[in-house]
């Protein structure tokens, strides 16, 4: 039984405010399965399912515009609340629908029709396979490859699978260095003498493991006004981090996810085999695997037989959208999870490579701080419900990916689709405890769910106090607001939606929805000056930072036109509406908001830390910007 505020079936408009959110209250039976959506017409929203005890069981938040499905499982029957809250301080028109609420299906294969339900019918697709013992032992197709042709998505079209293309440029150096053409504890600029000769050396494994210290491209080239359409040559790629003065951090201090050095690594490939990346990897990887529907894309340009078109969502609603530009070796492969299944296979039959070789290829580095990464040579490694598991996901403008292995039970699960909107990783990560229960020791769904003795566990007001404030990882960009709402705290990452923390002692948090903890520091005098936030595996110190609320005189001293010699490139910094904005040709206006001292965080991804420095007279001179994969992007003022 179902019933509420909103009716099965019946679209419901509104109008959020900012900082407001919206409930709809439903009484739902236990064992339910609900699916919906919310049509984000002129704002972006976060949908939340809190239960009876005003527990939020449940966070979406996909695209910024169009429909953000929802689906949620009800294990008990009860009062049920669905919260529609805007994405930072936005405000704007939207409309609520439930599909469809249904007994959660037993049998594996009708659970996973349910997972996918709204990838079907109409909707741009996915493709899944359940892979166990040298085979795939279930897949399946859903929704459209493409919309313009009405073509449904069939288990043999090539898909990109993004970044999972990762783990084949490392298997492939693997190769080249069995062969004694290279080996990965080289100096780079042995096989690529024209690259910069930096304080340090970075060696070929610190490219395979994201350990470098280089500029990322697809967080670097935004700056510049491109976008993942817009023409991008593979030189200029090259040149762009010949243009890199200074490394960002040195080899293999720390982990930074990076693109450009997959691009690089591919460029290796290509010179120490005098051919082409994509015919390399043919001849020596798809080939002798049997992989026969699986290729290396060029360029968005090159043809595709049979291959899916990616879709995503904006203001109008679903939109082609092609394939990022310069991608291949960091991404670009198009492929089935027939074929994956065949990579997938190698991992236990070491056919190709060796044993030797693929052990070398999932063996996690040793950063020079002695922490031992979750990330090998161009895969994840980690655990999920006890099983070790190798896994990356993938994202291209438009397709998503997800592969997943568990060596210890020779199977794994494969998630592809052309769909913007689709989360790969929680899909193939639902798939596998479907498929693979039986095999798990531990049910990570319940450790991750606090106790009833730390839910009940309450801390004073007065202690709360003493944590609220603004604190910032300088090691990530990271800052977090701590706010006391109602006798509770309450997290506002930057750039992200707000989180409930529930308290686990005095000083320990967990954050609720999301697999991280923050403990608070107390100085001699009860006051929180610094923090330890934990997620992923590694511990991050928060600082407290102080204030910092320009005035409107103030902030224009921040203004005037500033040029980035590195990237060739202006901005123009101005007020408008009271506040500060950055002006580049190609892009809409960057509001720019304070974040700490002489520092401001822009409302689009790449901009996240905008840093201005003064000269000898207390005057603005220059400014750097950082986003997390990409720092200290220097514009001097004109």
């Amino acid at each position: 039984n179902f019933s509420g505020d909103l009716e099965i079936g019946i679209e419901k408009e509104s109008t959020l405010k900012q900082e407001t959110a919206e409930s709809y209250q439903i009484q739902v039976d236990s064992n339910a399965f609900i699916t919906g959506y919310v049509n984000q017409k002129t704002v972006d929203v976060v949908v939340k399912l809190f239960n009876e005890d005003d527990e939020e069981i449940g966070n979406i938040d996909s695209p910024a515009r169009g429909l953000e499905h929802f689906s949620f499982t009800i294990d008990k029957t009860g009062n049920y609340r669905i919260e529609v809250e805007p994405f930072k301080e936005e405000s704007g028109d939207y409309s609520i629908k439930i599909n469809a609420v249904e007994a959660i299906a037993t049998e594996p294969s009708q659970r996973v029709d349910q997972l996918l339900s709204y990838y079907s019918g109409n909707e741009p697709g996915a493709v899944v396979g359940v892979f166990k013992d040298g085979k795939l032992t279930f897949s399946k197709a859903y929704g459209k490859a493409n919309l313009t042709h009405d073509l449904d998505f069939d288990l043999n079209m090539p898909t990109n699978i993004g970044s999972v293309s990762k783990q084949f440029t490392t298997f492939a150096i693997l190769l080249l260095e069995k062969q004694d053409l290279l080996s990965t504890e080289d100096d780079i600029r042995k096989h690529i003498p024209e690259f910069p000769e930096f304080d340090e050396v970075i060696k070929v494994k610190n490219l395979m493991n994201h350990t470098n210290g280089l500029r990322e491209v697809y967080n670097l080239m935004p700056i510049t006004g491109w976008n993942g359409e817009d023409k991008l040559l593979r030189d200029e790629v090259l040149n762009m981090l010949n243009r890199q003065t200074k490394l960002q951090v040195g080899p293999g201090e720390e982990f930074n996810y990076n693109n450009s050095a997959f691009i690089l690594l591919a460029d290796l490939v290509e010179r120490k085999t005098d051919m082409d990346f994509p015919t390399w990897m043919k001849e020596n990887v798809f080939d002798p695997l049997g992989m026969s529907d699986t290729r290396v894309r060029r360029n968005p340009s090159e043809i595709i037989p049979r291959a899916t078109q990616g879709y995503i969502q904006d203001e109008h609603g679903l939109v082609e959208a092609g394939d990022l530009h310069a991608a291949y070796g960091a991404g670009g492969i198009y492929t089935t999870p027939n074929d994956l299944a065949k990579w997938l296979n190698n991992f236990d039959t070491k056919t190709l490579g060796g044993e030797a070789l693929l052990n070398k290829l999932v063996t996690p580095e040793i950063l020079k701080n002695g922490d031992t990464l979750d990330y090998a040579f161009g895969i994840g490694i980690g655990e999920h419900n006890g099983l070790k598991r190798y896994a990356h996901t993938g994202a291209d403008i438009a397709h998503r990916a997800a592969m997943y292995y568990y060596p210890e039970i020779k199977a794994g699960v494969i998630a592809l689709s052309n769909n913007g909107s689709f989360g790969a990783g929680g899909i193939a990560s639902d798939i596998a405890e479907i498929y693979f229960k039986d095999h798990f020791t531990e049910d990570e769904t319940e450790a991750e769910t606090p106790s009833e003795e730390a839910a009940s566990f309450t801390v004073s007001e007065d202690l709360l106090k003493n944590y609220v404030g603004k604190y910032k990882a300088a090691s990530i960009g990271l800052i977090i607001e701590y706010k006391l709402e109602e006798g509770q705290l309450i997290a506002y990452p930057v750039g992200q939606s707000s989180l409930k923390l529930i308290p686990t002692s005095e000083h320990v948090f967990k954050y609720e929805t999301i697999d991280a903890t923050v403990t608070f520091n107390l100085d001699s005098e009860d006051i929180s000056n610094t923090a330890v936030h934990v997620q992923g595996g590694s511990d991050f110190e928060l600082v407290r930072i102080p204030d910092f609320d320009p005035s409107l005189e103030e902030l224009e001293m921040y203004t005037g036109k500033f040029y980035c010699d590195e990237l060739e490139t202006f901005y123009t910094l101005k007020i408008k509406d009271s506040s500060l904005i950055a002006e580049h040709r190609n892009l809409k206006s960057i509001k720019l908001e304070p974040t700490e001292d002489n520092t401001f965080s822009g409302d689009i991804f790449f901009m996240s830390e905008v840093a201005f420095k003064k000269d000898e007279n207390g005057s603005i001179s220059a400014f750097t910007v950082g986003n997390g994969r990409t720092k200290g992007i220097l514009f001097t003022k004109q």
